[in-house]
């Protein structure tokens, strides 16, 4: 797989050597145990997948090619680039700025742009309708494209299946820059309908199959079809796509569900007519960190720690998997934990900060795992296991913990 030439500010000396090691041993991906870091009376788990993946080294490589290259222009970037705010932040302190939110409300008129401008179009990629709005005033949409490789594999399955009949069931979050990037591109060559949950599904699972009407369908997917949606032809022969950072057993679950629904309704025999396989849109980097968080659950540890961008979907389900089973700390940096005892922390269910007293547990050792979401820099990583060492008294040397490990 091709590396990539990122600031070097964003690696470190603890996390980024222990995923390289984990790259080497174990080049084919079969092993999702942790890496076990026994400091003595605190140990960390950290999981064999996690942090920046292909498709964030290749938007933060290009983004950084771009102020390079143009020192003397104006560099605006679409939205945030990726969701972690010191990455976003460090661009903006090297003059870019943003033109919208990530919710899509604007924050530079599009009449300021002009031809001499630059601008990047993030990870999630964009619409075809903002693409076609940068063409017209002479900026190229696709010179600083960072958008994800993973991202434009779904929008070229969504064309393929388009183009063969099918409409596609889109499985994400309405608001999110992905989903509406590929609900634009999708609904150019196919009808296309999204779904949020199973819940979801299950509501247009009964439509298929005759149990709510035609009128509920519509009030409740109205915001959600592609212009000209026609529910009683359209839905005949549906694949599955989805927004590349959304749990991958949920979009499985969506597909498996609605692949039975099909099944009911046309019969086995004539199944491959009117569903379409669409595993191969499953984001790598989404897959390999959460079989990897799943790996980490199988230690028994006494709390969670989950770094990231608040606004992070990746990191959000991450937190969602550790929560189930035990404490878990969704936290953007190593400043979140405020001293031994104290931990702020994002609630991204209600949207809110807790603080939590008495985090750390009064045992020797104390087991924590470790992990952070796809946008998230080693460093940060690096940083928060630092802080948490520093609370201990004799703790193993960093040094002496890697070389145990032949990490060092």
């Amino acid at each position: 797989m091709k590396s990539f030439d990122i600031p070097v500010f964003y690696r470190s000396p603890v996390i980024s050597k222990i995923k390289n090691y984990r790259k080497i041993s174990d080049p084919r991906k079969k092993d999702y145990s942790p890496t076990v870091l026994d400091f003595g009376p605190v140990i960390f788990y950290i999981a064999r997948h996690f942090g920046f993946c292909y498709g964030v080294e290749n938007a933060i490589e290009i983004s950084y090619k771009a102020v390079e290259e143009n020192p003397d222009k104006r560099i605006f970037l679409l939205s945030e680039m990726i969701h972690n705010p010191d990455v976003n932040n460090d661009l903006i302190s090297r003059g870019v700025k943003f033109i919208m939110e990530t919710s899509g409300k604007q924050l530079i008129d599009w009449d300021e742009l002009n031809s001499k401008d630059i601008v990047i179009v993030p990870a999630f990629g964009t619409t075809l309708e903002i693409e076609n709005k940068l063409s017209q005033k002479g900026i190229d949409p696709l010179k600083y494209n960072t958008t994800c490789p993973f991202v434009e594999k779904v929008w070229n399955r969504a064309e393929s299946l388009g183009k063969t009949g099918y409409t596609i069931i889109l499985h994400g979050k309405y608001k999110h820059e992905e989903t509406r990037a590929t609900f634009s591109h999708s609904k150019e060559n196919a009808h296309t309908l999204i779904v949020r949950d199973i819940d979801e599904t299950k509501i247009l699972g009964d439509f298929i199959l005759e149990k709510i009407s035609l009128e509920e369908f519509n009030t409740f997917f109205k915001d959600r079809l592609s212009v000209g949606f026609n529910p009683l032809i359209n839905l005949e022969k549906i694949g599955v796509v989805n927004q590349t950072t959304m749990l991958a057993s949920e979009t499985q679950a969506i597909a498996d569900y609605l692949k039975n629904i099909m099944e009911q309704k046309y019969g086995t025999e004539n199944l491959k007519n009117h569903f379409a396989d669409t595993r191969d849109t499953l984001c790598y980097a989404t897959h390999d960190n959460q079989r990897a968080t799943y790996g980490l659950l199988e230690l028994p540890a006494d709390l969670a720690i989950v770094v990231g961008g608040y606004n992070s979907s990746n990191t959000s389900h991450i937190v969602e998997l550790c929560e189930e089973h035990l404490p878990t700390y969704f936290i953007s940096s190593a400043d979140k934990i405020l001293d031994c005892k104290t931990i702020s922390h994002y609630d991204f269910h209600n949207h809110k900060f807790n603080v939590t007293e008495n985090f750390l547990p009064e045992k020797n050792p104390v087991k924590i795992i470790l992990t952070s979401g796809a946008s998230c820099p080693d460093s940060i990583v690096d940083e928060v296991l630092q802080k948490i060492l520093s609370f201990y008294k004799n703790t193993k040397p960093i040094d002496q913990v890697l070389s145990s490990l032949n990490l060092n």
